[in-house]
């Protein structure tokens, strides 16, 4: 009779662990934070709106990607950029977008309400203060003040959107050069920006769809 070879024993559940020096893979992107419920997105987005004086858009890349993360870097530029174009304020797009994604029309309601209420309530209350001081110089130059640190807030944020074009399918001189044709057809042209969108916009949504294609 032949001899029959014992079975090899079964791996130790060590061998199944990384060596000691080496990282575990990391997990899918469902591991990724998100909000726990629509209770979350309202007082997030509540607390991020009573930060965004002159402007949200610097507060939510703060907030949304570098803090919570829900969203990646690449993820906010290609949903604000969807945001600008569709009709109404793009901050209020950006939150139905977000809040859906996550708890679908309650996400999308919770969020959209923390972006609203608690901001509403401090401008008709500033309103009525205002009302008792608008011919004060000094209150004059205080807003003037503000407008231009909200002006920089926004230019810095822009700036900071810069480097994930490198990613974009039309390569990163070709974003470069739509970036400074949008700014000086609005800043120095004066165009309108429905105009823009609708030429420089399309265009540039032709030319990646060409350059995705298989």
């Amino acid at each position: 009779m032949s001899s029959v070879s014992p079975l090899p024993p079964p791996p130790s559940s060590d061998a199944a662990r990384p060596a000691p020096g080496h990282d575990l893979p990391p997990g899918p992107a469902s591991d990724r934070p998100r909000p726990r419920s629509p209770g979350d997105l309202f007082v997030s987005f509540t607390l991020l709106a009573l930060q965004g004086f002159g402007g949200v858009l610097a507060v939510v890349q703060r907030e949304i990607v570098e803090k919570k993360r829900w969203l990646t870097p690449d993820e906010f530029l290609e949903d604000w950029a969807v945001a600008q174009v569709l009709p109404g304020p793009n901050v209020v797009n950006l939150a139905v977008m977000i809040g859906d994604r996550h708890f679908g029309i309650r996400g999308a309601a919770a969020a959209v309400a923390g972006l609203l209420s608690a901001p509403l309530l401090v401008v008709m209350a500033l309103a009525v203060v205002y009302a008792h001081y608008a011919g004060d110089p000094r209150v004059a130059g205080a807003l003037r003040g503000m407008g231009a640190i909200a002006g920089g807030v926004i230019a810095a944020t822009g700036i900071k959107l810069v480097p994930q074009l490198r990613k974009n399918p039309l390569g990163f001189p070709v974003c470069l050069g739509v970036v400074a044709l949008v700014f000086a057809a609005i800043a120095l042209a004066r165009i309108p920006l429905g105009w823009v969108l609708l030429t420089v916009g399309i265009g540039a949504c032709v030319a990646t769809w060409r350059k995705i294609l298989p």
